[in-house]
């Protein structure tokens, strides 16, 4: 396992492949028990990887319930990622929910003593609610940072704009910076190339993504019968093979892989890593483990790359269908776009 900096906001080092833990527990009727889930959190570690991501509301508390008992004794091995805004009982009201302070502050402490550990590396808000500002959120952050019980603050699937707000709010008040982004990214998932992905480069954030493997229809497992997510979690964080853009997707995939010699798992994952993005593997058995970890020995070329890009590739959306438009760069270039070395990433 090899080791990046998380962004360049924080000299944070972190494993390439970062393990999700969704899975660890039962509570959802679907899952892992506690015994194989430490066979793949040992197994993890002893492949060299550091990264552990959570939520409060994974399998109703349980998945941190078992960390906290994984990460007895070895605590400071690794980088303990957890999220508020849901729920960790099915029952939970409105002051325990959402994104408020008052429901930051009560989910923290909950998530501290589930997981037995006296700080939270990285604090994610899970998703954007729709109605607390930015401001409250980024104070709420800055306040749980100066109180010593969260170290690192992240946004998961919130819209660009408003990881763009936070990030420039924390800087201007010298609150703890949003130093990580979270969003889905897939070859069956890639409208998150439109906005997200290039503001997170741009913010110099750590980006991470979850379901590399599209639920685990890129693993053309779905097609030999296996159920899976897809009943297992009655269809949620699911990408089904519903159309003949994604069959071509997973017929080009599955044609990479065998020149490759690899399974078609380990190809979508290398490809989401390939993208800049540090993927998190969800397994839930350890065998499933075994197969996301030889993704990080998989070196696509640039030849296998394009395949992917153009088979998995989606319209453009405005205003790139603009911008990007080869007429109109001529047109801000001067009439020499051919001739003008454009930056390699985006500007801010």
């Amino acid at each position: 396992m090899r080791y990046k900096l998380f962004g360049k906001h924080s000299g944070l080092r972190v494993s390439e492949l970062v393990l999700g833990t969704g899975n660890f527990g039962t509570r959802w009727g679907h899952g892992t028990e506690p015994g194989e889930a430490r066979r793949i959190f040992d197994a993890y570690a002893d492949a060299g990887g550091n990264f552990i991501d959570t939520a409060n509301s994974y399998q109703f508390g349980q998945s941190e319930e078992i960390l906290g008992e994984l990460l007895a004794g070895r605590r400071d091995d690794f980088v303990l990622a957890t999220k508020f805004t849901l729920g960790t009982d099915p029952k939970a009201g409105l002051f325990t929910t959402g994104n408020s302070r008052k429901a930051m502050i009560a989910s923290v402490e909950m998530s501290l003593k589930r997981l037995k550990t006296d700080r939270i590396d990285l604090y994610w808000a899970h998703m954007a609610d729709g109605v607390t500002p930015i401001e409250e959120i980024v104070r709420g952050f800055d306040d749980l940072a100066r109180a010593g019980k969260i170290l690192y603050a992240g946004l998961s699937d919130f819209p660009a704009w408003r990881v763009a707000r936070a990030a420039t709010i924390a800087e201007l008040r010298g609150a703890v910076p949003i130093a990580g982004l979270q969003v889905e990214h897939s070859l069956v998932e890639r409208t998150t190339e439109q906005e997200l992905l290039p503001a997170g480069e741009a913010l110099g954030l750590g980006v991470v993504a979850w379901s590399p493997l599209g639920g685990g229809m890129l693993t053309g497992k779905y097609r030999q019968g296996e159920k899976g997510r897809a009943e297992g979690f009655g269809g949620k964080v699911f990408q089904p093979e519903n159309s003949p853009q994604r069959t071509a997707i997973l017929d080009t995939l599955i044609a990479v892989a065998q020149e490759a010699g690899v399974t078609p798992g380990e190809i979508a994952i290398a490809w989401v890593a390939a993208k800049g993005s540090l993927p998190i593997i969800g397994p839930r058995t350890l065998a499933h483990l075994e197969n996301n970890l030889a993704a990080a020995k998989v070196a696509l070329s640039p030849a296998q790359i394009a395949r992917l890009d153009a088979v998995s590739a989606i319209p453009a959306v405005f205003p790139y269908s603009v911008i990007n438009d080869p007429g109109t760069r001529q047109g801000f270039a001067g009439g020499k776009s051919d001739r003008f070395d454009f930056p390699a990433g985006p500007v801010v």
